[in-house]
């Protein structure tokens, strides 16, 4: 497999996203890399970042022998990234490649953001990035990084872990969630709503949900929650409680909870809580300047909620939101300049 004429020379002005590839890496993850990060956006009329593959070896050996990649850069690549992907694989025990770690530490020593989707948070903690500070990891592996990494704080119950300049995502698909948290922060809600869309894939969840969420064979009557989520999110002006949305769904509300336990890893408040604020931040970068009015639009109700919810779930205020990712602001501007904006959610 060649790096082909889909990557777009470095463009200026547009954040540099570099996926280190090694020996026996995951496809999945890197695919997912590649649809987030580096297709063109066409239906945006702007490319959002500029993106790059790079290798220690001209030919790099993927999981299980599946393909071998070429064409793409040397480790060198890795020396202008403003986003560093890292690479990982499912033999977390073998060691990384020295000259890879040390790519690693010299972009964490410059300012460049640090990503490890799945088992990538073991080459981060390798390289010494991760010690004190908090990550995520796929739960199978929680017992072996514990014993090999006593120093980081391992989240093992949620999807990704915003550390701001360091994000490390659980399992394969946690990975989407990453990326899409990821282009959130950069460009805003709308245009991570965007990505999704094309993905086809959920816009928004929170970091915090379980990791693993059962999904059992489903009872006749169909007990899926998608009615239910649609027409909330058809409502979320209104002073819409977890008992309306139970009435809604003809069920009670413990019902209800225990449903969006097992199909969601959250619960409904938490989860109403999340869409409000999703409506919210669509607001402003549309243009709406009176808070209240946001507040209200959203059913956060007033601007002191709206502004409280905003600092702890994504790290800033509203009116910074606005000057970030309002109308006529420069997301690419500020996406270059800014590679480790606040901790989000």
């Amino acid at each position: 497999m060649t790096q082909g004429s889909s990557h777009v020379a470095h463009a200026a002005g547009l954040h540099r996203v570099v996926v280190i590839v090694d020996e026996n890496s995951n496809p999945f993850e890197l695919g997912c890399a590649t649809e987030v990060f580096g297709l063109r956006r066409p239906e945006l009329g702007r490319d959002l970042y500029d993106f790059r593959l790079c290798s220690p070896e001209p030919r790099t050996l993927m999981r299980d022998g599946f393909f071998t990649l070429t064409g793409v850069a040397d480790l060198e690549a890795a020396e202008s990234a403003d986003t560093l992907i890292v690479p990982n694989r499912p033999d977390v025990e073998v060691p990384r490649r020295t000259a890879v770690l040390d790519a690693i530490r010299r972009a964490h020593a410059r300012g460049a953001r640090l990503v490890g989707f799945c088992s990538g948070a073991f080459t981060l903690a390798e390289a010494g990035v991760l010690d004190g500070r908090q990550a995520t990891a796929h739960w199978q592996w929680a017992d072996s990084f514990r014993a090999r990494f006593p120093s980081v704080r391992l989240e093992t119950d949620v999807l990704f872990v915003d550390d701001g300049d360091i994000l490390t995502a659980a399992g394969s698909a946690a990975a989407l969630d990453l990326g899409l948290h990821i282009v959130r922060r950069d460009h805003g809600a709308e245009v991570a709503n965007s990505v999704s869309r094309r993905l086809v894939f959920a816009a928004h969840r929170d970091g915090g949900q379980r990791q693993f969420v059962e999904r059992p064979v489903p009872k006749v009557p169909d007990e899926s929650l998608a009615p239910i989520l649609a027409w909330a999110q058809e409502h979320l002006d209104t002073p819409l409680t977890v008992s309306d949305l139970a009435a809604r769904a003809s069920v009670s509300p413990a019902t209800l909870h225990r449903r969006f336990h097992v199909q969601m890893g959250t619960t409904p408040l938490a989860w109403l809580t999340g869409e409000r604020l999703a409506l919210a931040c669509r607001l402003i970068e549309r243009g709406e300047s009176r808070f209240e009015m946001v507040a209200r639009q959203s059913g956060l109700g007033t601007a002191a909620n709206l502004r409280a919810l905003m600092r702890r779930k994504i790290g800033l205020t509203p009116l910074e939101y606005r000057h970030r990712f309002g109308p006529g602001i420069d997301r690419a501007k500020i996406s270059r300049e800014q590679p480790r904006p606040p901790k989000g959610g």
